[in-house]
């Protein structure tokens, strides 16, 4: 019997990361079915591509977009949110299980964060749905009083669960417990994220590698996410609360890319993500999907660009027209002691860092650059050093560094476009990062010279 995935209830000190791990402690796993995967599956609705106008979505956030460049697409605004307004082009750090790795919820206010990202896969294992039903959501959950967003489940389940599938009910996997077929069906992700109490949340989508030369299999997982999402819209109980998001699709082929966005945009949700990609492909091709998406989709209505956090990737993502971005690449490099900077990451590990007493970055503003007379910790580069290879705190400081970094480049980003000034922001970020325009990568002169910025110019 195949049952629809309910609640995961594991004791508080049991993590997840891996495949393997689940199954040694699967023994502390209770399940509870809901209904049997065939009955959710004969409830769906149709899965047909046609689409009738249904009534309008409601909508539980403003967007207010204030400036765009003149040269680039890039925008600034703001999105007024149930918990708040979040400006952007905005970084979104990534909170997985309730928590950024290292850091308290004040101090991740400390960074200037306004949304965070949740994992529903793993909220949906620890706590589990009853736990955060009986507690009132995540906020309430993890003492965060500003906005968040949450993923939909399904690429964890098929990235961190080898053995699962997706069919046209939703993501078949395994019990970690016992072996007994389980399912994700759209309906329940979007129960999930209800429950977690999410400002965004995120459509159930089909996701495969964007490097698959299987074209028709990506052909059936966009088609399949435009389907799912018309079954998340319908399950969805709190849309004048939580924002639906939709997820584009398509791989690398553009003309998929471009009647994903045609469906998508149809549909008439909250906000738009582009999904699928930082996944292996080139930055070149990344970066022309993105232009694709970007030119067909709306401009009253927020763009998330799912999955980039390197700093050169959120910079030319915003001149494409993007405007929000998350990664866990800030959080997991600060753990191997590496400090993301205007020049470059720097590896503080590194022997010719322990004599060096200067800030992590010079004129941060961060709690852990600012100097104690500004209220700040004035911790050198020295001492993230000599922590870096024996104390979790010099990954805690890196990681208030590190996202303070990302969310204050947004920052600076979005003053360059009210003032419009990007492409100068750009050329000037560029000049920074690399000691030699010979240095800078191809698919970034490239992009940025498609939408008028010529990294070359003097």
């Amino acid at each position: 019997m195949k049952y629809l995935f309910r609640s995961l209830i594991v004791p508080r000190s049991t993590l997840y990361p891996t495949s393997q791990q689940l199954k040694s402690i699967g023994k502390f796993i209770h399940y509870s079915a809901a209904m049997p995967a065939e009955e959710a599956a004969s409830r769906a609705p149709s899965v047909s591509m046609s689409y009738s106008p249904r009534k309008p979505i409601p909508s539980a956030l403003t967007f207010d977009l204030e400036a765009r460049c003149s040269t680039t697409k890039a925008r600034a605004s703001t999105l007024i949110l149930p918990h708040g307004p979040v400006q952007l082009p905005v970084f979104m750090p990534v909170a997985t299980q309730a928590s950024l790795k290292g850091l308290t919820p004040d101090q991740l206010k400390q960074t200037g964060c306004m949304l965070c990202l949740n994992n529903t896969y793993h909220l949906g294992l620890k706590p589990g749905q009853e736990v955060l039903d009986a507690v009132g959501g995540a906020h309430k959950f993890q003492g965060w009083d500003r906005n968040i967003l949450t993923d939909s489940g399904g690429f964890q389940m098929v990235s961190l669960l080898k053995l699962a599938r997706v069919t046209e009910d939703g993501v078949r996997f395994l019990s970690p417990h016992d072996g007994t077929p389980m399912l994700l069906t759209p309906e329940h992700s979007i129960s999930l994220q209800n429950s977690i109490g999410s400002d965004i949340i995120m459509q159930l989508d089909d996701v495969i590698a964007t490097t698959s030369p299987d074209h028709a299999r990506m052909k059936e997982a966009m088609e399949r996410s435009v389907r799912w999402l018309d079954r998340c819209i319908d399950a969805h109980k709190y849309p004048e609360r939580q924002n639906l998001f939709c997820i584009i699709q398509g791989g690398l082929d553009l003309e998929m890319r471009k009647e994903c966005c045609k469906q998508m945009v149809e549909r008439d949700t909250p906000g738009i993500a582009i999904g699928g990609l930082s996944g292996g492909e080139a930055k070149d091709e990344f970066c022309k999907v993105v232009d694709t998406c970007t030119e067909l989709l709306p401009q009253n209505k927020p763009r998330y660009v799912m999955g980039v956090g390197y700093p050169e990737d959120l910079v030319v993502a915003v001149a494409l027209g993007a405007d929000m971005f998350d990664c866990v690449w800030p959080t997991r490099t600060a753990r191997f002691g590496n400090a993301v900077t205007s020049s470059g990451t720097l590896s503080l590990r590194h022997a010719s860092f322990a004599n060096d007493y200067r800030p992590v970055q010079e004129g941060c503003k961060c709690t852990t650059c600012r100097p104690k007379s500004e209220g700040g910790l004035g911790v050198t580069r020295a001492f993230i050093h000599h922590l870096a290879s024996k104390e979790t705190a010099g990954a805690h400081l890196l990681t208030m560094h590190n996202v303070h970094y990302l969310l204050s480049l947004m920052n600076s980003a979005r003053q360059a476009i009210v003032d419009d000034r990007y492409p100068a922001f750009c050329r000037e970020f560029f000049g920074k990062l690399y000691s030699s325009r010979s240095d800078y990568p191809d698919w970034a002169v490239n992009a940025l010279q498609k939408v008028g910025v010529d990294l070359m110019a003097d």
